[in-house]
């Protein structure tokens, strides 16, 4: 019987171990998407105990903000909403977290806590209801204590080179500006576009929400659709110049309709005057932002990324309490490859398709997405359209593996850009090391089993980039 998680956790092989020991354990991580608060990067956050980091809850400003991972996983246990997010004692709620924990086998929070107990705080032990007191006392004293356990310091434990967070296209970057002024922190932490907001035009929020975008660029109003573009043109080359790598598009799917700037200014017209749209016009309006855009991000050297197929807010009570983002979505069925198919087609045409990050929630999507990705490369980039990392609900081993496994059939693995945390928790950096055994012990077992050549220099190459190299090349880091 194999120790639990030992050194060589997940690795199966000697190929293996040595792949992970000799190569990607010890290379500088780029997390080129997550939501960190760049404010809490710049002020250097120190957390009061354990469960701030790991469950958050409700802010002062009746928002929520944590690991969703984990309120679902302790909501799944049958745990009253007051120890989740709520204001129950800190120490009860991480009694409560132990109890669901333990019941967590097979389940990746099982293996992403643990792997964060030791690398962060030195705790090889089990979390159960039994450990729980001895391992709240030692992570607290760590986090009240150690001079390194402040949010930046957990950064450079982690050896982080790169962070892209995820911004609004009104935001001002006050603290990415800061953070780029501070020479103490070597870190490069960059905004990413997500300009959601403006596209969801069937959305609630989507007028008042154009009113602030347009103050963002010194107008009282957006009147056409001309104006929404060049405010949007304008706020993503105000990014652009504070260090932005990469949009992010977050859609329900990818839509495609053949419209003209007139008929979307048409439709846009409607929607101010809170007039019904049907389906095709807010495609139509969408897929003329995403276009114009898409051009915009190629000018710019911007990697666009486009997130799909997730269904959200599923439970109305608690997305009513609590908002988004909160543990309630859930993974949707859409069939809309021939529209990103078109998409990239019509920038392509226009010599104007930039770096692109293809995500489904779906693992259903895998084969799709790596066959169609092989459609648009050029010479400009190895790997210039990528099938993204396995995502949310498929960052577990095997969803990883079927992500790794369906590339490499359909493409070419060794040029992927690898792993992201997509996350808000300052330890998640040890899904990382999570991806990066997975990544070992699969190209070990290809190894080991005959079908690539044990030649060093091959699989150092491949091992180095998926880990880390790539994504430096991708993001011109």
């Amino acid at each position: 019987m194999k120790a639990f998680m030992d050194k060589d956790f997940l690795l199966e092989t000697e190929t293996a171990k040595h792949l992970f020991h000799d190569y990607a354990e010890k290379l500088p991580l780029v997390d080129y998407h997550c939501h960190l608060n760049p404010q809490e990067i710049y002020e250097d956050r120190r957390f009061n105990n354990i469960v701030e980091v790991w469950l958050g809850g409700q802010n002062p400003d009746g928002s929520f903000a944590g690991d969703h991972y984990k309120w679902r996983m302790m909501r799944s246990n049958g745990i009253d909403e007051s120890y989740i997010t709520g204001n129950k004692p800190p120490y009860e709620r991480f009694l409560k977290l132990a109890e669901a924990l333990e019941m967590a086998i097979g389940n990746p929070m099982y293996h992403w806590c643990h792997l964060e107990l030791q690398q962060f705080f030195g705790v090889y032990e089990p979390l159960t209801t039994e450990s729980a007191p001895r391992i709240w006392e030692i992570c607290n004293d760590k986090l009240q204590n150690d001079p390194e356990m402040s949010a930046r310091g957990l950064i450079k434990k982690a050896n982080v080179a790169f962070i892209g967070t995820t911004d609004d296209p009104i935001d001002d970057l006050q603290w990415h500006e800061k953070i780029a002024a501070d020479k103490t922190f070597d870190v490069v932490v960059g905004p990413s576009f997500r300009p959601d907001k403006a596209v969801n035009i069937h959305k609630a929020g989507w007028k008042e929400y154009m009113e602030k975008l347009a103050a963002s660029v010194g107008k009282k109003n957006l009147a056409t659709m001309a104006d929404v573009l060049d405010a949007l043109t304008e706020r993503l080359e105000y990014f652009h110049a504070r260090g932005c790598k990469a949009s992010d598009h977050g859609l329900d799917y990818v839509p495609f309709q053949d419209y003209t700037v007139e008929q979307a200014d048409a439709v846009y017209q409607k929607a101010l005057k809170g007039e019904k749209l049907t389906t095709e016009e807010v495609e139509g309006f969408q897929t003329v932002i995403l276009l114009h855009l898409g051009k915009a991000y190629t000018r710019l050297n911007i990697t666009m990324q486009l997130h799909y197929s997730c269904l959200r807010n599923n439970n109305q009570r608690i997305f009513k309490a609590q908002g988004p983002d909160t543990g309630v979505d859930a993974i949707a069925q859409n069939t809309c490859g021939g529209n990103i198919s078109k998409l990239l087609s019509a920038l392509d045409e226009e010599a104007s398709l930039p770096q692109t990050i293809l995500y489904s929630l779906n693992p259903v999507d895998n084969a799709q997405l790596g066959s169609l990705i092989g459609c648009f490369q050029d010479a400009s980039i190895p790997g210039k359209i990528q099938h993204g990392s396995a995502w949310w609900f498929n960052d577990n081993k095997t969803g990883m593996e079927e992500q790794m496994i369906s590339l490499a059939n359909l493409g070419l693995l060794g040029n992927f850009i690898g792993m992201l945390t997509d996350s808000r928790s300052f330890l998640s950096y040890a899904r990382h090391d999570y991806f990066r055994r997975i990544l070992c012990n699969l190209v070990g077992k290809w190894v080991e089993n005959g079908e690539y050549p044990n030649l060093e220099s091959s699989l150092k190459k491949i091992i180095e980039g998926v880990s880390c190299r790539n994504a430096m090349r991708y993001f011109d880091l």
